[in-house]
């Protein structure tokens, strides 16, 4: 069953599968992960300036609301993380960019390492993906993906880093 397009009427029965799906980034028939993730852009770039409380809740948030909404639709779908459901992307890639400026260099930087640990998926990543069950385990995998991206990236854009990178 895995792949099995998705509909639009079959997104947008619920408030609930209109979240999973992106708002619509899912139903793309080539790579729906990394056009979720590239939808993530545009809402980091409006909560970068938020100050870390307001940008910390709405992640937070959007977390809650993920686990209810991946899980209720990856069973109307009938599999838990089907490839039409992106919003563990959009999550994963917000909890990756948590801190940084906003620059050209650290959007595609972080683009870059949050799509390969999403789909390499190495330990402990893995591990959450195999381990966590419902949308929690939709969700989990993509924001330990997000976590270890985002301790990369601060890293490597670090003024005392000895990479030198987007200094």
């Amino acid at each position: 069953m895995r792949g099995r397009r998705v509909g639009f009427r079959q997104a947008f029965h619920s408030p609930w599968t209109a979240i999973a799906v992106g708002f619509g980034a899912g139903l793309s028939p080539w790579a729906p992960g990394t056009l979720g993730t590239l939808v993530a852009i545009p809402p980091y770039l409006l909560l970068v300036g938020t100050g870390p409380v307001v940008y910390s809740t709405v992640v937070v948030v959007s977390l809650g609301l993920g686990v209810v909404a991946c899980g209720r639709c990856g069973r109307a779908l009938g599999e838990i993380d089907h490839p039409a459901i992106v919003w563990d992307e959009i999550v994963g890639f917000l909890v990756t960019m948590w801190g940084l400026p906003a620059s050209w260099q650290n959007v595609l930087l972080g683009f870059i390492l949050f799509r390969f640990f999403d789909i390499v998926k190495p330990w402990p990543i893995r591990a959450i993906d195999r381990g966590t069950a419902g949308g929690w385990g939709v969700m989990l995998d993509d924001v330990a993906a997000g976590l270890l991206s985002s301790v990369i990236l601060h890293v490597l854009v670090s003024p005392s880093s000895v990479t030198g990178l987007f200094r």
